[in-house]
């Protein structure tokens, strides 16, 4: 596969969203995390203040020891040399020698000794101005002998000593040698004992620091654990509770808060139990009840539909008002089978024993009969049923009455509320499933409407009256035939919009896949450039007439 910088910056992505979505997913990680993040934190602020204390301190009081010590020594030297009666210039240079290896004696090899004529000296005698070390030379800045120059009675200065860079400080003071003049003698120490002392310092504090991270880490996970288990406990029971499993319940330990949290989780489980149970039991009566009361009317309902049968086919001998009755019972017996089958049906569905017989055909064929069917009653109704159906291969397994009466209760809904406006049917499949979308601009629902459509006998005006009777059955029965095929009936509503109903069918057993064929809402302008528009049966005899 060829790698695009899109697709590598995909992969290189990867691993970070796998580590977020695991820290995201664990309540245990995060207070670790954040607990150690925070600890860690704390620990490089503390350390670096005190750090910085003990360094300022060794320094501090390694500086003025310096100080005390090149004061007096600088003391000494200027008293020495003004007792001296050397008066020629091997004299003074062997002064000079001498006044150096002095303060080398007095000093120890804990510090180096510069001497400089002073730029200013004018005295036609020039020594020679001996050093510890040349390289210390170049340890002594303009700034630094400027400043003693001026006459300050000491000047002192941090510096990197020429070996390997350890720190020191330079203290500088003015000496006069008479008939040679003036003269800055410096005292260069090294600071390298007080900057072991402090690495050593700062090794501790930081051993020390991950030591008390890594025991913070471990009483954090132990602490968060111990809060965590019974949460994790809760969730699978509840979990269990939720696939139906009621007996599952939490292990109480102790009377802590946690203990007290398990009992009442448990009192909840059984309460939800006892009124699972008893709901379940209600619900198999009431399935029990329906599916017997329904097939027990279905022997007088027969008796009673060959009498109205007799009736209404007679009912031109019949006064008026006699007539009408009798066209009248035939309407309304016709209402109570429907109802009554729906009835069945629905009994069937709760019982598990619906059966269904699939075969290989296209859904739009399907669709096509029942728009043709139910063309004559739109337009009795004054709303124009137009069919749309996109190219392709719109062929799945499916039991072919049940999907005909998916299909034809949505066209009944929708023509119920269309308000004599159009109504249009779209077929679209995609390799996965097929998509079959009704969809008017009527009355419309509101989105809690939208929710509850396909509740059993549920209406959104139930004091509406109906031109097309109906049980209030037929969308929850379609759902029910939808899942069954593996499929999903869903809608759509806003008021005075309309609204839009999408069955998705499967076409292999991979199910539906994320991508619908159709969108749920369609906009009036694009069914034109989803599918063609189909001319129906009906529509080509009207125009060969």
């Amino acid at each position: 596969m060829r790698l695009t910088p899109r697709s590598l910056w995909a992969n290189l992505a990867k691993g970070p969203r796998k580590v977020w979505r695991r820290f995201r997913g664990s309540l245990l990680l995060r207070v670790v995390a954040t607990t150690t993040v925070l600890g860690l934190g704390a620990v490089i602020v503390i350390g670096a203040m005190v750090s910085t204390q003990i360094r300022d301190g060794l320094v501090e009081t390694r500086v003025d020891r310096i100080l005390d010590e090149t004061a007096r020594d600088a003391a000494s030297a200027q008293e020495n040399v003004d007792a001296s009666t050397a008066e020629t210039a091997g004299d003074l240079q062997q002064l000079v020698y001498d006044l150096v290896d002095g303060l080398g004696t007095l000093g120890g090899s804990s510090r180096g000794y510069v001497l400089l004529r002073d730029p200013a000296n004018t005295s036609g005698v020039l020594l020679s101005t001996p050093v510890t070390d040349a390289e210390l030379v170049d340890v002594i800045s303009p700034e630094m002998r400027a400043a003693v120059e001026s006459g300050q009675p000491q000047s002192w200065q941090h510096v990197a000593l020429p070996e390997d860079g350890e720190p020191g400080v330079v203290v500088g003071v003015p000496l006069t040698i008479r008939i040679a003049g003036a003269y800055e003698l410096y005292f260069v120490y090294s600071l390298a004992d007080e900057a072991a002392t402090l690495g050593l310092i700062q090794r501790v504090l930081a051993f020390g620091g991950i030591a008390l991270m890594g025991l913070l880490a471990v009483l954090t996970y132990q602490v968060t654990r111990q809060t965590v288990r019974p949460v994790r406990q809760a969730a699978r029971v509840a979990s269990r509770l939720a696939e139906g499993i009621l007996s599952e319940r939490m292990t109480v330990r102790g009377q802590d808060e946690m203990a007290t949290l398990a009992r009442t989780f448990n009192e909840m489980a059984e309460s939800l139990q006892r009124q699972i149970t008893r709901m379940e039991d209600l619900s198999r009566l009431q399935r029990r009840f329906v599916s017997d009361v329904s097939h027990e009317l279905r022997t007088p309902l027969t008796t009673i539909r060959m009498a109205a049968d007799v009736l209404h086919d007679a009912r031109e001998g019949f006064p008026p008002e006699v007539a009408r009755s009798a066209e009248l019972l035939d309407t309304q017996i016709d209402r109570f089978e429907t109802l009554l089958s729906d009835l069945l049906e629905i009994s069937r569905i709760d019982a598990g024993a619906a059966q269904l017989e699939f075969d290989d055909m296209s859904v739009a064929d399907v669709v096509r009969d029942q728009v043709e069917a139910m063309l004559p009653v739109a337009r009795s109704l004054g709303v124009d049923l137009q069919l749309w159906v996109a190219k392709g291969s719109h062929v799945a397994s499916i039991d072919r009455p049940r999907v005909a009466r998916i299909v034809r209760n949505l066209l009944s809904n929708a023509i119920e509320h269309a308000q004599r406006r159009p109504v249009d049917v779209v077929v679209a499949s995609s390799s996965r499933a097929v998509a079959v979308v009704v969809r008017d601009y009527g009355i419309g629902l509101t989105p809690q409407q939208a929710q509850r459509v396909f509740d059993r006998f549920w209406r959104a005006d139930s004091a509406r009256t109906r031109t097309m009777g109906g049980t209030g059955l037929g969308l929850s029965i379609a759902r029910e035939d939808a899942q069954l095929h593996g499929g999903r009936l869903e809608a759509w509503g806003l008021p005075g919009k309309g609204a839009s109903f999408r069955l998705q069918l499967p076409r292999t057993s991979q199910g539906l896949g994320q991508h619908p064929a159709l969108p749920l809402v369609i906009a009036e302008i694009d069914y034109g450039a989803i599918a063609d528009r189909v001319p129906l049966e009906s529509d080509r005899r009207e125009v060969a007439q």
